[in-house]
């Protein structure tokens, strides 16, 4: 996400903001359509799956959820009761979690409501790390699946690291993965994705998702056939990166991933304690 969209976004969010008693909440109602909803009831559906997270948590759902009744205007001049949330922090959080995550404003919300501080740059940070992380699930899955798709295909467990093997060195300009875990100081036992930037996690995971199509609809079969595909796969992904003046075995090595999945969860811990607890009544 780049930093005029984030820039556009937090402003629609910090507008929401409502302070009692030094505590921020926000109105469900006025959050919605900054949180990418149209309709009430799709929203409402979110709100209900985290307020079971918070159940589940052991966290008092009263603290942080408050349902409440918003009058508005009809045509006719009367006016009529609707339903309504006041939502802390902490509650809009675990709605962001419980969102739809392909939409922006659902990637940004998670980021802004896990972080005390409203510091763009401080947010801007977060969200870098949890594309990198959620780019690194991606590829997890895709690999998962061009196991089982060459399993299926007569080739073994040891075939399957050699046919990644061959695709990371098409990738990496001839780098064997071993190599490149040397060049970007990884150590033997852990994967060398966990310590590739988030484009290069990106490219693997295209080239390896473009490995199982093909390899499902020419029902290709046996490590020589599959390796082909693989390794003429991942040479095209460095022939578009390297169109844009992109080598991906010169970028930098980024942080331990486990570390940022660490970074986080405690950050999720500490949210509902800092978002304080809704005030007893709020006067309009």
């Amino acid at each position: 996400m780049d930093k005029n969209k984030i820039a556009t976004i937090k402003s629609q969010f910090d507008e929401l903001i409502h302070v009692v008693d030094d505590v921020e909440f926000w109105y469900a109602r006025e959050l919605m359509k900054s949180l990418g909803y149209d309709r009430w009831e799709n929203f409402n559906n979110a709100i209900q799956r985290a307020v079971q997270s918070c159940e589940s948590s052991g966290i008092a759902v009263s603290d942080h959820f408050r349902e409440v009744t918003k009058m508005v205007s009809l045509g006719s001049g009367s006016q009529r009761g609707i339903q309504d949330y006041m939502l802390t922090r902490y509650a809009c959080y675990l709605i962001a979690q419980n969102g739809d995550p392909k939409k922006e404003e659902i990637a940004f919300a998670q980021s802004y409501f896990a972080v005390q501080t409203r510091k763009q740059e401080i947010i801007e940070e977060r969200i870098a790390y949890i594309e990198r992380i959620q780019a690194r699930s991606k590829l997890r899955e895709s690999e998962k699946r061009l196991s089982q798709n060459i399993y299926e295909r007569g080739v073994d467990d040891a075939g399957f690291g050699r046919i990644r093997s061959k695709g990371d060195q098409a990738l990496f300009g001839g780098h064997s993965t071993q190599e490149m875990k040397e060049r970007l100081g990884v150590k033997d036992t852990r994967p060398l994705a966990d310590f590739l930037p988030t484009l290069t996690i990106a490219a693997k995971n295209l080239a390896t998702e473009m490995t199982n199509y093909n390899t499902e609809e020419k029902d290709l079969q046996g490590e020589t056939a599959i390796t082909v595909e693989h390794v003429q796969n991942n040479a095209s992904v460095r022939q578009m990166l390297g169109s844009r003046g992109i080598k991906p075995e010169e970028l930098p090595p980024s942080e331990d991933l486990k570390k940022l999945e660490r970074r986080v969860k405690s950050q999720e811990k500490k949210i509902a304690k800092q978002s304080g607890t809704l005030p007893e009544s709020v006067e309009e």
